[in-house]
C-alpha cells in the first residue's frame, strides 16, 4: 500500500522525537555514573604516583584517597587560591591558557600526619595526541617519589609504553634540581643507556618523539611549580 507524503513526514517527525527523547534520557541518566567514573579514574592516577594500587578495589582506593590526600590550588606565581576546589580545575582546559594564567592544583600525600610528597598534575602533547600525568615530588622538593603517565593516542608498543610500570619506575628517586636550578628529568633517546645521571631516565626504542613530549611536559610544569617546591621543601 502506498503511503501519502503527509504520512511519511509525520512518521519521520514522530520517530525523531522518540529517538531524541531516548537519547536525552540516556544522557541525563548516565551523567552521574560517568562523572563518578571519571572522578575515580583521576583519583586512581593521583594515588598511583605515590603507592602501588594494583589489585586494590575502587572502594579501598577512595578510602585511601580521602584519608591520605588533600589538595590546594595555586596560581603561576605560587599564591594559594583560597576557595578554589582542586576537583573543579580541568587541567586540559587550563593547558590552553597562557602558563602565567593557569590554575595549578597540588595534591598533598600525607603519612602519619606529615606531608610525604606533593603530587603535581601535568598535560602536554605526545606524538599523535594529548598526554598527561601526575609526578610526585618528595617533601624535600627535589626527589621524584613516583609518576603516573597516560595518553590519548600514542602508538601501542611504542609511545603507549609511557603507561607501563616498567617505564614509570625509571623516574623514581631521580632529582629535578641541581644546585638550586631546575633541570627536570629527561628521557634520553634509545634504551639500555649506560651511565645515566640522576636527571635522566632510559628512553623507549622507536618512540623518541613521545619521549620528547613527556620531557617538554615535565619541564614546563615543574617550571610553574618550582617556586612552590622551593618555598615548601622540608628541612
Amino acid at each position: 500500500m502506498r503511503q501519502s507524503n503527509g504520512y511519511i513526514i509525520g512518521f519521520a517527525v514522530v520517530m525523531t522525537i522518540v529517538c531524541g527523547g531516548l537519547l536525552s534520557w540516556a544522557a541525563v541518566g548516565l551523567k552521574e555514573a560517568q562523572t563518578k567514573a571519571k572522578e575515580l579514574d583521576t583519583k586512581r592516577q593521583i594515588l598511583s604516583a605515590v603507592i602501588d594500587i594494583k589489585g586494590k578495589p575502587s572502594e579501598e582506593l577512595l578510602k585511601l584517597y580521602d584519608s591520605d590526600i588533600s589538595a590546594i590550588v595555586i596560581d603561576a606565581q605560587g599564591k594559594v587560591l583560597d576557595g578554589v576546589d582542586a576537583a573543579t580545575v580541568n587541567i586540559a582546559k587550563e593547558y590552553k591558557k597562557k602558563p602565567a594564567e593557569r590554575k595549578l592544583p597540588i595534591y598533598e600525600f600525607k603519612k602519619d600526619g606529615k606531608i610525604s610528597a606533593y603530587i603535581l598534575p601535568m598535560y602536554g602533547s605526545g606524538l599523535w595526541d594529548a598526554i598527561w600525568g601526575f609526578i610526585a615530588i618528595e617533601s624535600d622538593g627535589n626527589t621524584v617519589q613516583g609518576i603516573s603517565l597516560d595518553h590519548k593516542g600514542e602508538t601501542p608498543g611504542l609511545g603507549a609504553r609511557i603507561t607501563s610500570e616498567e617505564v614509570q619506575e625509571r623516574y623514581k628517586d631521580k632529582k629535578i634540581f641541581e644546585g638550586g636550578k631546575l633541570v627536570s628529568v629527561q628521557m634520553v633517546k634509545g634504551e639500555n643507556n649506560p651511565g645515566l645521571s640522576e636527571h635522566q631516565v632510559d628512553g623507549m626504542s622507536g618512540a623518541t618523539l613521545t619521549g620528547n613530549g613527556v620531557n617538554k611536559m615535565l619541564e614546563s610544569y615543574l617550571d610553574l611549580y618550582k617556586g612552590f617546591l622551593k618555598e615548601h621543601k622540608a628541612g
